[in-house]
């Protein structure tokens, strides 16, 4: 279990990370969002041990993170780490050696992933002349190669196509049956909120929130869409809920409501019915989209980038 507890780092007056604290779990795919400098490339870097903490810790597998146990890491940066100038195929094996692969096994294990990611037929080309899909290909193979057993992606599916994004979800989704804990940044939510099994929101150095999807979502103050037809006139004052949202849309009506915590929506129902037909009643909850806007929205400061 990847374990980050409390961790501190300033760059003069300016707090990248403000006690940031949270885990991540053997077989789990965590989500790990907020805004461009809210700390989450800090806090990756110190996990990788490339930068130093001011103070906290980070344990994996309750060992201290040095140098046998980055070796267990598969890291792919935001800022692509490849070298354009070589090969596809000798650069894997370079790197998967520089982690103690014997060449022969490295070579392998290049092959299997070249294969699996749908590179295999440009391993003899330079990074250089790749898409720039086929190099985020290459760099997750890099990250896979020495068989990792915890992955940390920063940005991983930033400028993929669709179908790439399918590919590479996969292989993600392989690693956790495999018991492999992924923890990776995005900034397109709607995957964090479909791949992930916890997401933690990050804003201005800390986190601010964790927890599944369903425990994001959940709210104290219920909400519902209630249709009916356009010209109804129904009023629910008398309830004492508020309908933020109402618009028409062709010969309907669309409403949001929220309600008090412990509300009976069926309430709004049998109003609704009174005055006419319903056409569609359901419970609403908020998409991991809103919830990042509500916690950016209410940080006091504007986040400065590069932290």
């Amino acid at each position: 279990m990847l374990v980050i507890e409390d961790l501190y780092k300033s760059y003069g007056t300016v707090k990248a990370l403000d006690g940031m604290s949270f885990q991540v779990h053997p077989g789990e795919m965590f989500g790990f969002v907020g805004s461009n400098g809210a700390g989450k490339t800090t806090a990756m870097r110190i996990i990788l041990g490339v930068l130093a903490s001011d103070s906290g810790s980070v344990t994996w597998n309750d060992r201290k993170v040095d140098f046998a146990t980055r070796k267990e890491i598969g890291y792919m940066p935001e800022e692509r780490g490849l070298y354009p100038r070589m090969k596809v195929g000798e650069q894997l094996i370079y790197l998967a050696q520089l982690h103690g692969d014997p060449v022969d096994k490295a070579t392998s294990d290049m092959e299997y992933w070249t294969e699996k990611l749908g590179i295999a037929h440009r391993r003899d080309d330079l990074v250089q002349t790749l898409s720039l899909g086929n190099q985020q290909r290459v760099q997750l193979a890099a990250a896979l190669v020495s068989e990792p057993k915890l992955m940390v992606l920063d940005e991983p599916f930033s400028g993929l196509d669709p179908v790439a994004v399918d590919v590479m979800s996969e292989v993600l989704r392989e690693k956790t049956r495999e018991g492999v804990p992924v923890i990776f940044s995005s900034h397109q939510l709607d995957l964090v909120e479909r791949l992930c099994d916890r997401v933690g929101i990050v804003s201005q150095g800390a986190m601010v929130s964790v927890g599944t999807i369903d425990e994001l979502r959940h709210t104290d103050t219920p909400e519902y869409i209630l249709v009916t037809h356009a010209d109804s006139r129904t009023s629910f004052d008398h309830l004492g809920v508020k309908v933020p949202e109402q618009r028409i849309e062709g010969d309907r009506m669309k409403r949001r409501i929220v309600t008090p915590e412990g509300f009976d929506g069926q309430s709004i129902l049998r109003t609704a019915l009174a005055d006419g037909p319903v056409y569609e009643f359901s419970p609403r909850r908020p998409h991991l989209e809103e919830l990042f806007r509500d916690v950016v929205s209410t940080a006091p400061d504007a986040e400065k980038d590069n932290r």
